[in-house]
């Protein structure tokens, strides 16, 4: 069955709690690019979804591996947010961030470290927590919601790499975060 054809807010995985699908987007993937993120949570009577940036446009954590880590920590953060402390089964198909979730795999690269050590320390916070890996295939409304932030998101990014061009005006470049322009 694909994904888009599950009835929304009606899962309740047989009162184990809700069901996260996590996805994140980059273009270029290695970056630096623009990083989109997209989840999902069901279950336990919540249907919710979100999608946006993940980080800043361009910057050097603007990569696929990011935008996949800030997924899954929105969507813990969703849930926390709303009181919710029961079991999560989180679903990616982001084999890195499952694995490394699971102790299978070590995070070897440094920027990964504060992301993986954040969604960890959010994992705590739940009764309990089960990383599932799934195929894309299974991963569609996530996916579909990550590059939807990436189409949402292009207009501005060209803007703003035109703006950081040796020699471009920066009147199109948005205003910094706070600055209240």
């Amino acid at each position: 069955m694909d994904d888009t054809e599950i009835p929304r807010g009606v899962t309740t995985l047989d009162g184990r709690g809700v069901h996260v699908h996590f996805d994140g987007a980059c273009q270029p993937p290695k970056g630096p690019g623009v990083a989109t993120f997209g989840f999902t949570v069901e279950g336990e009577g919540l249907d919710f979804e979100e999608c946006g940036l993940a980080t800043q446009p361009y910057s050097e954590r603007s990569t696929n591996n990011v935008a996949e880590y800030v997924a899954a920590i929105r969507a813990l953060e969703w849930l926390r947010e709303r009181g919710y402390r029961g079991t999560v089964i989180v679903s990616g198909d982001s084999q890195l961030v499952i694995r490394q979730m699971r102790g299978e795999y070590r995070v070897r690269t440094e920027h990964l470290g504060a992301y993986h050590a954040r969604l960890s320390q959010l994992a705590q916070q739940f009764e309990a927590v089960q990383w599932v890996w799934v195929p894309r295939e299974q991963n569609l409304r996530a996916d579909r919601l990550s590059k939807r932030a990436l189409e949402e998101a292009a207009p501005a990014a060209r803007r703003l790499r035109g703006a950081r061009t040796p020699g471009a005006a920066n009147e199109d470049e948005p205003p910094e975060p706070g600055s209240g322009a």
